[in-house]
């Protein structure tokens, strides 16, 4: 089966069915379909759609940010993600999130973010760290640091809790 395919039918299904705005379908579509075409010419005429449609509604996400399948916006407004960051399978990013790059220090460089987690609204996740997988982000957080599985991270300076399930009921 085609990648896009595969891609773009994990993206949607974590919607509720019936329920994801037009918006948020053409995102998906556009998105998956630059990242996904050999073709050169057609891959860019996708990020050029991509890029308009992205602009028109806050989201700055570049095509050659890595996105595991089932990526999934929520109030998909004003989102920031660095094209050298790394977001793994069936995550939430929620409204007025930014995922950046550091530019000097010791953690010069992007995120990687594992599995299932759940990035809340305005949280901030800068510099070469690693989230692990099953990890809630509350809003407004702000996280510099590395985060072990299996966790809740709250405030600024981030303070980590573990929690078993952390993301349960919320992807």
């Amino acid at each position: 089966m085609d990648s896009f395919i595969i891609l773009y039918k994990a993206d949607l299904s974590r919607y509720d069915y019936g329920k994801v705005k037009l918006y948020l379908k053409v995102f998906h579509f556009l998105h998956r379909k630059a990242q996904t075409r050999k073709n050169p010419i057609s891959k860019t005429i996708y990020k050029m759609l991509f890029r308009i449609h992205s602009r028109r509604h806050g989201i700055e996400i570049p095509t050659c940010c890595k996105i595991g399948k089932g990526f999934y916006l929520g109030h998909a407004y004003n989102i920031t993600i660095n094209g050298a960051a790394i977001i793994g399978e069936n995550c939430n990013i929620h409204k007025g999130a930014t995922i950046g790059v550091e530019s000097r220090g010791k953690r010069i460089g992007s995120p990687t973010i594992g599995n299932k987690v759940w990035i809340g609204t305005n949280a901030v996740v800068v510099g070469r760290i690693v989230v692990g997988d099953d990890v809630m982000i509350a809003p407004g957080a702000f996280v510099n640091c590395d985060i072990p599985s299996h966790s809740i991270v709250i405030g600024n300076p981030c303070v980590i809790k573990h929690h078993d399930y952390a993301t349960e009921g919320y992807i």
